[in-house]
């Protein structure tokens, strides 16, 4: 692979993510109330899409350049948020000759913000100290009237501007809405790296920012948090230090473990979304920025898992995610944990919400390839009932909904298909038989054992590693796309049941079981789990990775002996899906999955581009004794409605 090729891939990665934290803003600052902290927020992030889009660095943005931001927005974050950042190019392009000048910039900003700040909510900025001396910059907004009041925290590593938009509903309510600069950030003293002080290490920012507030006199003594992506990352963090005083969470798309959910899975480094999120975003150099730096779970990265903290967790928390969130499993993990083996005030206290979404996709109707309808957040756990309840102390039934509401997908183009619904569940998982479906070395996928053992073998280049085509990205296109053009590469082995009679319901953990043998010293299995439509196309559902030198552990690598075969586990994340009357399951295996993950080279050292790396023949056992599989969650059709 060449280096051209790579530094283009890494410099789309960084503008889609740019473009991605645009789009957040944009919706951060829809509200009709109160836009100009807002608006600000998405000028300031949209200001730096620009600047990284002009590929000349003449100062402007020409009609190529600009439609080039606005294709990889569509890209990232789908139709509706490429539309809203094209419509605003448009209008700041005051002479509509096709190029954004420095200056027309510099005026549509300067009028925008001049509009906005007629109906500005008033906010004061107080630089609020850490135990270490460090000042946090933090935005307050008060309601009218004497108080004191109940308190809505959020922090961002994004910009504290954005909390503006979203504070004349809370002051409505007679909520303080108080939005803070994590450390290191914008307007924030100390490091400039990735949750350093979120959570019950070296530094407590999150802890400690609850306790100034419950200290300030228009403080009733009551503080939820709430946030989504980073901003719930930090919710997690923070309630690993158990705060006094913090009465509930609402968390959105969150990673529970930094390792395990963010920054690897399976052992493999997350490449484009951990490269591209911490470069397009300015972070300092940290355990996050490269997979070469701590490629194994350790102490540090222990200070970075809140999974470890459930036992000392004792709120009650919404856990908000989606199929396809590529922090799904995070949130699941997150549930369960707490819900089990939370403290007092945490165990049995806590909601699931899991949607047909990506990452923040149930804005949109459309995820991936597919639309399922009806897929927007139930009310019934919206974030307003949550912080009524919690805050204000309104017995308005939400603590007596079902534990966990999880949407079940199914054929996106037949309305008379099963599943395309939500259901209710006490616990999760929901009850499901484990079903083995072995591999075939025909290519077949069935739940009788093949007797006879054979191989299925194919060739992993480093050079040319399979792609990446949706799934649970961040940085990237994801969601349910097409594999057809992944599943006909020589290094796939592609493995279909015959048409379905009647349709199956998988609802929870996937993982595949599978004995491989390889030429290589280290190699990787990527597995896809996809819904094989009547006119062949073929959509990712669910996806594994497992990096072979992490087989036995993730804390030490152990290699693999050429030509020896191993059993190795790879752990496909959750699903729900109904695979419909007429339709196929189907399951790929391979040894990439590029740039979603970095490549493997085979040598059992971390990848480098242009190092060393070796071809790796791996052979995969069907039937037999050792036989390759794929378990399925199984669920017998009419679930709890």
């Amino acid at each position: 692979m060449s280096t051209i090729l790579c530094g283009i891939r890494i410099a789309a990665v960084q503008a889609a993510c740019l473009a991605a934290v645009v789009f957040q803003a944009c919706v951060l600052a829809e509200e009709p109330q109160d836009r100009r902290g807002g608006l600000e927020a998405v000028l300031n992030l949209l200001g730096k899409a620009i600047a990284r889009f002009d590929a000349d660095k003449d100062g402007n943005l020409s009609a190529q350049e600009r439609d080039t931001l606005v294709e990889s927005l569509r890209d990232a974050m789908g139709e509706k948020a490429g539309a809203r950042v094209a419509d605003l190019l448009k209008k700041a392009d005051a002479d509509s000759d096709g190029t954004l000048t420095a200056a027309e910039w510099k005026a549509f900003e300067a009028a925008a913000a001049q509009k906005a700040g007629k109906t500005a909510a008033a906010k004061t900025t107080c630089m609020v100290p850490m135990s270490d001396g460090a000042k946090l910059a933090t935005d307050v907004y008060l309601p009218e009237g004497e108080g004191p009041f109940p308190v809505l925290l959020a922090r961002t590593p994004y910009g504290k501007g954005q909390g503006a938009a979203g504070a004349a509903p809370l002051l409505a309510a007679g909520i303080a809405g108080v939005v803070q600069d994590m450390r290191g950030r914008f307007d924030s003293e100390g490091e400039n790296v990735p949750f350093i002080g979120c959570g019950w290490g070296k530094y407590k920012d999150g802890a400690e920012t609850v306790a100034w507030i419950r200290k300030q006199p228009w403080c009733n003594g009551k503080v939820a948090t709430w946030g989504t992506s980073a901003g719930g990352i930090t919710q997690n963090l923070m309630a690993g230090a158990a705060p006094e005083g913090l009465v509930a969470q609402y968390i959105q798309v969150a990673a529970a473990s930094m390792y395990h959910h963010a920054s690897y899975v399976g052992g493999a480094f997350r490449k484009c979304q951990v490269e591209g999120w911490t470069k397009a975003n300015e972070f300092g150099s940290s355990i996050m920025s490269t997979g070469s730096v701590r490629p194994y779970y350790d102490d540090a990265w222990r200070q970075m898992d809140s999974t470890t903290k459930f036992s000392v967790m004792n709120v009650p928390a919404v856990h908000l995610g989606g199929w396809f969130d590529t922090f799904s499993q995070g949130t699941i993990d997150a549930f369960v944990g707490r819900q089990h083996f939370g403290a007092e005030g945490s165990k049995g206290m806590q909601k699931l919400v899991m949607g047909p979404w990506d990452h923040g996709g149930w804005r949109n109707r459309t995820v991936g390839d597919l639309r399922f309808p009806g897929n927007g957040i139930p009310k019934a756990y919206s974030l307003e009932r949550w912080i009524e309840h919690h805050l204000k102390g309104v017995d308005n039934g939400i603590m007596k909904e079902p534990a966990v509401t999880y949407y079940v997908m199914g054929d996106s183009s037949d309305s008379t298909a099963p599943g395309n619904q939500w259901r209710f569940a006490d616990d999760w998982p929901v009850p499901s038989t484990p079903t083995e479906y072995f591999f075939a070395a025909g290519g077949g996928l069935s739940k009788d054992k093949p007797i006879d053992e054979s191989i299925r073998e194919y060739t992993f280049d480093p050079a040319d590693p399979c792609p990446t085509i949706g799934g649970c990205n961040l940085t990237i296109p994801r969601g349910p796309r097409n594999q057809n053009p992944v599943e006909s590469r020589k290094d796939v082995l592609v493995f279909t049941t015959p048409v379905l009679d009647e349709p199956v319901e998988v609802t929870g953990r996937v993982w595949a079981k599978i004995r491989i043998g390889s030429t290589a010293v280290d190699t990787d299995l990527s597995v896809r789990l996809c819904d094989v439509y009547p006119d062949g196309k073929s959509y990712l559902m669910a996806e594994g990775m497992l990096r072979l030198r992490c087989r036995e552990s993730f804390e030490k690598p152990v290699l693999l002996t050429p030509g020896a075969f191993v059993d190795a586990s790879v752990d496909c994340w959750s699903t729900s899906i109904v695979f419909n009357r007429g339709h196929r399951i189907r399951v790929t295996v391979a040894s990439g999955n590029f740039p979603r993950f970095d490549v493997n080279p085979g040598t059992g050292k971390p990848w480098e581009s242009g190092g060393e790396a070796v071809k790796q023949t791996n052979r995969i056992v069907c039937g037999g004794g050792g036989a390759s599989r794929v378990v399925l969650p199984v669920v017998a059709q009419g679930g709890r409605k």
